[in-house]
């Protein structure tokens, strides 16, 4: 049996993006975050077929999808202020220790789930390491960065980010938390391609 080998090839867009278990309208499943990674594995018309870096795979509208460079860009020299990625997975381990601590506190009945909901506001986290490479979410540019070990470069930004900015992120905010994921519509989703996010050009891809 072949082990799964995670490989990016697009990311979310910004805002998230509905999964189906199959390539039919009638079959919603969960709702992915934004910017996350994925993998393409097939497509049929409009329909894509992604995996996760989990494994978990799902059928999304293959035209919302951002595409990442086949390759990041190869880095070369010792680490500069701008390009180190210490800072930056400083800020992820304080952001998942909030959450991990409110989790205690909830788990425990310290508060409530709605004081759970309300402090975790504004909290992003997103690591992902696989051997040297590093795929790590700014959630300050709203971007996600790679880094091979040498330098820390953005790897898709969002449509607000500025990929010119320097990789390191300035003081973390106050504690809060991401919006919990939307359910499904009731009855069923749109057919692929409702609401669209505005300026996103169609997903293009080649031969690999």
């Amino acid at each position: 049996m072949n082990e799964f080998v995670f490989r990016p090839t697009h990311v979310a867009p910004q805002d998230g993006m509905p999964t189906w278990t199959a390539p039919d309208p009638s079959h919603p499943s969960a709702r992915l975050d934004p910017l996350l990674p994925v993998q393409l594995l097939d497509r049929q018309g409009d329909w894509s077929r992604i995996v996760c870096s989990n494994g978990w795979s799902a059928w999304v509208d293959g035209r919302l999808l951002i595409t990442l460079p086949a390759e990041p860009g190869a880095a070369a020299g010792p680490l500069s202020r701008a390009a180190d990625p210490r800072p930056m997975m400083a800020e992820a381990e304080r952001a998942l220790g909030l959450h991990r601590a409110l989790l205690d506190d909830l788990a425990e009945g310290r508060v409530d789930l709605e004081t759970f909901g309300r402090r975790a506001q504004g909290l992003r986290i997103g690591v992902l390491v696989d051997g040297e490479s590093l795929w790590v979410y700014d959630h300050v540019h709203d971007r996600w960065c790679y880094c091979d070990g040498l330098q820390l470069q953005t790897y898709a930004a969002g449509r607000a980010a500025d990929p010119s900015a320097p990789a390191t992120p300035p003081p973390a905010p106050a504690p809060g938390g991401p919006a919990r994921p939307s359910s499904p519509p009731p009855g069923g989703p749109p057919t692929p391609g409702g609401g669209r996010p505005a300026g996103y050009e169609p997903t293009r891809t080649g031969d690999r």
